[in-house]
């Protein structure tokens, strides 16, 4: 198998494969539902009206295409943090470099996302948590910072413990969630909501409805944790490709369900709201917690104790998760030589990057003791955008390694269409995120990359990473320029904006190919 570096640290620890496919396939679907469905599908709804639903269902399409070469690639290169690596071996270090990056932006986000999500729900009893607009008090964002401490612990103990324990979480957590948008349509079911209002199903139009899906993406990237663990999982070949599946269509049928659920829902008269004015709603999203504000407005008391429950459980399961992929992500980086030997020690006893996992935590408890932020949604925004800019590789890499002869157990049919429209679709999600989050992540990955690549000496593959460099740049100046973007100068209207970026895509993802490398760059195997 093609690989990198050792897996073992200086004493000669090596990552331990403990994981089934079981606790996989949790580990991807809990880490997916959370904070995405009880924030994005309600602001979702306000942007985009009954359209919400088909943006779910979209979503659910683009993401499973991604994710198919994610399927191929895991079992190609099966190792911890593998998505930010898999450049590295197709396209040189200094790609890579700035994959990772993106890579890294997406998940140092995540936590204290999904701490202030916690906030959020523990807000709703103390009121001293949030400002009016929603934005966390010091108090608040200390008890942010405290959460992503409290996260540590789980992902400490070794990856069996992690596995068993989210396990076990994880399954009582998604019984919850499933209780919620159920529980919403017993209590008031108004199927006129979806087309017998003014405006019908699409009342703001297509544009409307594309902007509002980047929200949707943030919630499905539960299945991109599935690879980072590949390494630490018993049978990769076999596990990784049904985990995944598993995980793409389990969230998208919860997500869709979620999203009939708010619209069908919703009476009117009771949140004061003259029926089809869709963007009257923001009470639902500037509230403390969506689904308690919902289930409080009715009086539907179980519903509301079990969304009170959600909202502090839920994003704090997720949290954690995406704490120890994230961990992962930064221990591939030491393989590729873009961060020093410490991170890339492994625990004696538990068997985990330690370093990899304080020095992440860390990170995320400052990101946190930043806030007072503008809103959950701006960092959801953010991360998106990063998270979309390292997954767009991946379908290149695909098909790079094929024209290198190598693929994985599982193998994607038709390789050269499934990774033009997952890429294409990567693409769409980074320019619906729009003006400013895209041209603020584009900022980010490159300063970033920049002082890194200055600091461990990083020029090795520089001539083919240029086509992933012009293609951010391009996608800044797209999203300036773009009606559907939200552009300051919008000279492209709808549909022409799309069909400009949907060219483009399919320029950048041949160009990326022939910028690729005959053989791979390392092909020292993995020991774990």
């Amino acid at each position: 198998m093609p690989g990198s570096e050792s897996g073992q640290s200086k004493q000669g620890v090596s990552l331990r494969k403990e994981l089934s496919l079981l606790e996989l396939t949790v580990i991807g679907l809990v880490g997916a539902v959370g904070t995405g469905i009880l924030f994005s599908a309600p602001q979702m709804m306000v942007m985009s009206g009954p359209a919400v639903v088909l943006g779910w269902i979209l979503g659910g399409i683009f993401y499973f295409l991604i994710s198919l070469t994610y399927m191929e690639m895991g079992t190609l290169y099966p190792e911890a943090g593998g998505p930010a690596r898999y450049a590295y071996y197709t396209h040189g270090p200094t790609t890579n470099l700035l994959n990772s990056w993106a890579s890294m932006i997406w998940y140092l986000f995540i936590p204290p996302a999904e701490a202030i999500a916690v906030v959020y729900g523990i807000n709703y009893f103390t009121h001293n948590l949030l400002t009016p607009s929603g934005i966390p008090t010091w108090l608040g964002a200390g008890v942010a910072a405290a959460l992503i401490l409290l996260m540590v612990p789980f992902n400490y103990y070794g990856v069996k413990a992690f596995g068993i324990t989210t396990t076990g979480i994880g399954i009582f957590k998604l019984i919850l969630y499933l209780i919620i948008p159920i529980g919403l349509m017993i209590a008031v079911f108004m199927p006129q909501n979806f087309a017998g209002l003014p405006g019908g199903f699409m009342p703001y139009g297509a544009a409307a409805m594309f902007s509002a899906i980047p929200l949707a993406m943030f919630a499905f990237g539960g299945t991109r944790v599935i690879p980072d663990y590949a390494e630490e999982t018993r049978n990769p070949q076999r596990d990784l490709p049904l985990a995944v599946l598993l995980v793409v269509i389990g969230q998208t049928l919860i997500y869709v369900l979620f999203a009939v659920a708010y619209v069908a829902s919703l009476n009117w008269s009771v949140f004061g709201v003259k029926p089809g004015d869709w963007t009257g709603l923001t009470m639902i999203t500037s509230s403390a917690n969506p689904v308690m504000f919902i289930a409080g407005k009715y009086g539907i008391t179980y519903l509301l104790v079990v969304a009170t429950i959600v909202g502090i459980l839920g994003p704090f399961v997720v949290g954690y998760i995406y704490l120890g992929a994230g961990s992962r992500v930064l221990f591939s980086m030491y393989r590729s030589k873009y961060v020093g030997a410490r991170v890339g020690e492994i625990h004696e006893r538990y068997a985990i990057p330690y370093w990899a996992l304080i020095i992440f935590g860390l990170a995320g408890l400052v990101l946190a003791l930043l806030s007072p932020i503008p809103t959950v949604y701006m960092i959801i925004e953010e991360a998106v955008v990063a998270g979309y800019l390292g997954f767009s590789v991946v379908p290149v890499s695909l098909v790079v390694s094929r024209r290198q002869g190598l693929s994985g157990v599982y193998k994607v049919p038709v390789p050269a269409i499934i990774g033009a429209l997952a890429f294409i679709f990567a693409t769409w999600i980074v320019y619906w995120s729009g003006w400013p989050a895209t041209p603020y992540g584009v900022l980010l990955v490159f300063v970033l990359s920049i002082i890194f690549g200055v600091i461990y000496k990083v020029k090795a593959g520089l001539k083919n990473s240029i086509w992933y460099i012009v293609y951010m740049l391009v996608m800044v100046l797209m999203t300036y320029i773009g009606q559907t973007a939200g552009g300051p100068m919008p000279i492209l209207k709808f549909p022409w904006d799309m069909v400009t970026v949907t060219i483009l895509a399919i320029a950048f993802y041949t160009w990326g190919i022939y910028s690729g490398l005959p053989k791979p760059y390392e092909t020292t195997p993995i020991k774990s």
